[in-house]
């Protein structure tokens, strides 16, 4: 199996598949690096595709102690599984907690990733539900150690943003729910403590945001309530940020909506590529409706 080590001595596993530019797939909380077969299968015939498991996912190590686990780890982590395949830049793509790691990693280190694909990002940054957000990281984190990983599969993959998942594709939302029981409940436990729960709100990034220049597309399902707000934050703060909204949909997109999410998600790397991704128009924000901006030598 390959793995890529960390400064902090975890070893990471990864997969790769596929040649030309690479391309890195971070998975959410409930998944893994298989979270990402639609995207490898379709994306290794243009890309060197390269997924991995997060720390506390096996075969990657679960490392003990919740300090082995934060938003900075989940981020250097990214950079890790690069310095580790000897990639200088790439394009990096995640999904909710990977969607997170996606976006520090271009805050942090905008010099090595050719573009950022931010996906279902922002359970638990507005403001007035972050106390609701950290009683209920709590209550999953005591399921995991005493109930064990089947019994809160089941429970969170039924969560009010994975029906729409199971409505659509019951027998693709099992497969889901089964790869989540397998995992490890002490890593999910830990990574839940370590990571979900201390990591800032998205509207907490605005500073750094407001500089970043890398290309980025920020995605969401119409039914990913908690994501919503922090995607059209995500959209108006970062001047090099589209907004892609599937509709019907809730956080599973990738899996969800595999189609919707390649065709977009293709259609950016294209533009970033062809240097047709640029800044936002600042024609685009006069303030107004209608009105547009002022040409020089008028008032």
């Amino acid at each position: 199996m390959p793995f890529a080590r960390t400064d902090d001595g975890v070893n990471l596993f990864y997969e790769a598949a596929g040649q030309g530019l690479p391309l890195v797939f971070v998975h959410e909380f409930a998944g893994d690096h298989r979270s990402w077969l639609p995207q490898i299968n379709f994306f290794s015939r243009r890309y060197r595709t390269i997924a991995f498991n997060a720390r506390g996912y096996p075969p990657s190590d679960v490392p003990d102690g919740v300090q082995r686990y934060s938003q900075d780890r989940a981020t250097d982590d990214v950079r890790a599984v690069l310095d580790a395949l000897g990639i200088a830049k790439a394009h990096v793509c995640g999904l909710s907690m990977g969607g997170y790691a996606t976006l520090h990693f271009g805050l942090r280190h905008p010099g090595r990733a050719l573009s950022l694909t931010v996906a279902g990002a922002g359970y638990g940054s507005v403001l007035a539900e972050r106390e609701k957000f950290r009683a209920d990281v709590a209550q999953t984190m005591r399921q995991f150690e005493a109930d064990g990983m089947a019994q809160v599969a089941e429970m969170y993959a039924r969560g009010p943003t994975r029906v729409q998942f199971r409505d659509k594709d019951p027998t693709g939302w099992a497969a889901f729910r089964d790869m989540l029981a397998g995992g490890s409940a002490r890593g999910h436990a830990l990574t839940m403590g370590g990571v979900q729960a201390a990591r800032p709100s998205i509207f907490e990034l605005e500073d750094g945001l407001v500089k970043l220049e890398v290309p980025t597309l920020i995605m969401t399902g119409d039914e990913d309530e908690p994501c919503l707000e922090p995607a059209l934050f995500m959209k108006r703060t970062i001047p090099t940020a589209a907004l892609v909204v599937l509709p019907k949909s809730g956080h599973t997109i990738n899996l969800e909506e595999p189609e919707a999410f390649n065709r977009a998600l293709l259609d950016f790397l294209t533009a970033v590529a062809a240097g047709r991704w640029t800044r936002r128009n600042e024609a685009s924000q006069t303030g107004s409706a209608i009105l547009p901006a002022p040409t020089k030598g008028t008032r």
